[in-house]
C-alpha cells in the first residue's frame, strides 16, 4: 500500500468514528430533551424487595410442623379419602371392583402393611401395601403405596389419603381463634366455588376440616365485622406450595397498626383490593399484591415506574404516587 492509499484509509477510518460518536451525541441529547429514553426493565430481584418491605412489617404466625411416619401407625388409624382416582392406587382384587367404587368423603381405617412383590429380589425394589377397612361399611381395600424404601420414609404423604390426625394436630393450633386474614381469595363453604374476598379483616377460625388431594385442609372462619362465613384451602407443612400456608395467609395482629399514615379511606380500599390516582407504591402493594415485573422511566420531570400484573392490569407511578391504572 502507497503511502498516499494508507493516509486515506486513515482518514476514513477517523470520518467513520466521529460520524458514530455524533449519533451517539445526538441520541442522548434528544432523549434529555424529550424525556424519551429507553425503559429499564427492572430484576426479579427488586419485585422480591417490593414484597419484602409490606411483609417485614407484619406479624406473621408459624405453626408447629406434624411429624409422622409409617413406622409409628397403630392399627386403627384414620385416613379421609380426598377423590374417587384413590382407585387407581388400589390393587385388584376379587372383594372389589375398583372401576366402580366411590370412595371420596369415606374414613378407612389403617390395619396393616405389606411387601406384595419383589423385583428381581432386589429389597429397594419391594412395593409396599397397606391394607384398610372402611368405617361405614367394613369392606376392606389392598392400596399400593410404592416403593417401600420411600413409603417409609418420615414426611411421606399417600395420594387421596389425609391423615385425620394431621388435620386435628393445626385445628388444635388455630381453632376458636382470632386472625387477620391476608389472601382475599375465599371459598363458599357449601358449594366450595372460589369468589373475591377481603384482606387483612380480622377473622375468627371456626373449624379445620379435611380439604383435597393438592391442598389437604379446609380451614372455616367468620369475619369479625360482617359475620361472612367462607373458607379458605390450606397446605401441610409437607407440601412444596408455600404460598398456601397458613402462615402465608394468616397474621396474628392488625396489620394496618403497622402502617399508621395509611388513612382509613385507603385502608378501605386496601382491603377490598382497590386502588386510587393518589395511593403509594405500598399501598397498591397492599392492595394488590407484588406485581409481576416492574419498569422504571426516568426523565427530567422524575421518576415514572409502571407495575404489570397478569390479564393486562398496570398501576402507573410518578415520583411513588399512583398516577394512573388499568384493572
Amino acid at each position: 500500500m502507497t503511502p498516499a492509499m494508507s493516509r486515506r484509509v486513515d482518514w476514513v477510518s477517523n470520518c467513520c468514528r466521529h460520524v458514530v460518536a455524533a449519533a451517539g451525541l445526538c441520541l442522548l441529547l434528544m432523549a434529555c430533551g424529550t424525556g424519551i429514553e429507553v425503559t429499564e426493565r427492572v430484576t426479579d430481584k427488586d419485585v422480591r424487595r417490593v414484597i419484602e418491605q409490606v411483609d417485614s412489617r407484619q406479624t406473621t404466625v408459624t405453626l408447629d410442623p406434624y411429624v409422622d411416619s409409617l413406622y409409628a401407625w397403630n392399627p386403627g388409624k384414620r385416613f379421609w379419602v380426598a377423590d374417587d382416582q384413590i382407585n387407581k392406587m388400589l390393587n385388584v382384587s376379587s372383594a372389589y371392583d375398583k372401576d366402580t367404587l366411590h370412595l371420596a368423603g369415606h374414613i378407612l381405617l389403617y390395619s396393616s402393611c405389606g411387601a406384595d412383590g419383589i423385583l428381581i429380589g432386589d429389597y429397594n425394589n419391594r412395593w409396599l401395601s397397606l391394607y384398610f377397612e372402611d368405617s361405614e361399611t367394613g369392606a376392606r381395600y389392598s392400596y399400593r403405596a410404592g416403593k417401600e424404601v420411600e413409603a417409609r420414609r418420615p414426611g411421606f404423604t399417600f395420594p387421596m389419603l389425609i391423615d385425620m390426625d394431621m388435620v386435628e394436630h393445626y385445628a388444635r393450633q388455630i381453632v376458636d381463634k382470632d386472625f387477620y386474614i391476608k389472601t382475599p381469595i375465599w371459598y363458599d363453604r357449601q358449594s366450595e366455588q372460589m369468589h373475591d374476598g377481603r384482606r387483612y379483616i380480622k377473622v375468627h377460625i371456626d373449624s379445620v376440616l379435611p380439604g383435597n388431594a393438592v391442598l389437604p385442609l379446609r380451614v372455616l372462619f367468620t369475619t369479625g365485622d360482617t359475620g361472612e362465613k367462607a373458607m379458605v384451602w390450606m397446605s401441610d407443612n409437607s407440601s412444596t406450595m408455600h404460598g398456601r400456608d397458613f402462615d402465608a395467609m394468616f397474621v396474628a395482629s392488625d396489620p394496618h397498626l403497622a402502617y399508621p399514615t395509611v388513612t382509613d379511606a385507603n385502608w378501605e380500599r386496601i382491603t377490598c383490593g382497590q386502588v386510587a390516582v393518589g395511593m403509594t407504591k405500598q399501598e397498591c402493594q397492599l392492595a394488590l399484591g407484588a406485581p409481576k415485573h416492574i419498569s422504571q422511566n426516568p426523565d427530567q420531570g422524575g421518576m415514572r415506574e409502571y407495575w404489570y400484573y397478569d390479564g393486562g392490569s398496570y398501576l402507573y407511578f410518578v415520583d411513588g404516587l399512583l398516577s394512573q391504572f388499568r384493572r
